[in-house]
């Protein structure tokens, strides 16, 4: 496959080894460079609540898209994906062969897929979350119901944030929100995507010892650094998982422990749904996390 069209994607739940095949991958394949699909590891500062890949775990591979926004700052999808396939033509243009790697389902799919995203109405944004404030979560879903029922079947009334995006969409274009995901179609002929295989049971001891390695590292005063440049009035970068679990630790309603655990649990509990959402997209062939061959496996399929 030529390099001009071949786009690498890897994929998988948090602490499957994502970051380590990639950089693997771009060293076997010469010429290759690695594009983050991780929603918060776009954030500068939040680096050992992210894992993000440190200078020494990159291993001189080239890696695009980490340390763009401030943590005040709130992350969109439409604005990932402007990005992310502006990395990717960049890529493409200089000969090399981009490797998306992440486990946020959507950003991948946003980058790879035909997803057009609306604009946005901040008048109209905000006077839907007055709504929210006003009538309360329930109220709201009810209203996006009557207006969209299609779209209020795909949304729960407790994702307050999607609630309201379905609202401001449906009165700026007067068109039902569009819920429901388009169909597994690339808009590049080369792409090949891995999914790295874990064992529930192994996943869960996995996930427990990196938030083990979190705490040591210094994760709480990560968090409080952050909290003292804006953390906590970003929309997005405050709920990332552990961040928003040591806010409320710092801000006195629970214990450091009672954080910590609940960073655990959080944690497993995302992993799988970023496994069950991964399952359902046909193009990916999954791997054994664990196999002695696995860059060799990648690459036969990868036909480098």
């Amino acid at each position: 496959m030529s390099v001009s069209v071949r786009v690498v994607t890897i994929v998988g739940p948090t602490a499957s080894g994502k970051t380590s095949l990639a950089v693997e991958l771009a060293h076997r394949l010469g010429r290759a460079e690695i594009v983050n699909a991780d929603s918060m590891q776009l954030y500068r500062a939040m680096d050992i609540g992210t894992a993000k890949p440190s200078v020494e775990e990159r291993d001189g591979v080239p890696h695009h898209l980490f340390d763009v926004l401030g943590v005040e700052e709130t992350a969109t999808v439409a604005e990932f994906q402007t990005m992310a396939r502006a990395a990717i033509a960049d890529c493409h243009a200089r000969g090399v062969t981009p490797i998306l790697v992440g486990g946020s389902a959507l950003y991948v799919r946003a980058v790879l897929d035909r997803l057009d995203f609306p604009g946005t109405d901040p008048a109209v944004r905000d006077r839907w979350k007055d709504e929210l404030a006003a009538r309360g979560p329930d109220a709201l879903h009810a209203e996006l119901a009557r207006r969209d029922p299609a779209a209020a079947a795909q949304i729960l009334p407790t994702n307050d944030r999607r609630v309201v995006r379905a609202l401001e969409v449906i009165e700026m274009t007067g068109e039902p929100f569009a819920a429901t995901m388009p169909a597994y179609e690339s808009v590049f002929e080369g792409l090949t995507m891995f999914g790295l295989d874990v064992p529930r049971d192994v996943l869960d001891v996995r996930l427990a010892a990196r938030v083990d390695q979190m705490w040591a590292a210094g994760f709480v005063d990560e968090v409080r650094e952050l909290r003292e440049v804006g953390l906590e009035d970003g929309l997005t970068a405050s709920r990332a998982l552990g961040y928003q679990q040591i806010l409320a630790f710092l801000r006195g309603e629970t214990t450091e422990d009672e954080a910590r655990e609940a960073t655990v649990t959080g944690t497993r509990k995302f992993a799988r749904r970023q496994d069950r959402l991964f399952r359902k997209d046909p193009r990916i062939h999954w791997l054994p996390y664990d196999a002695e061959d696995l860059v060799d496996q990648a690459l036969t399929l990868i036909g480098g």
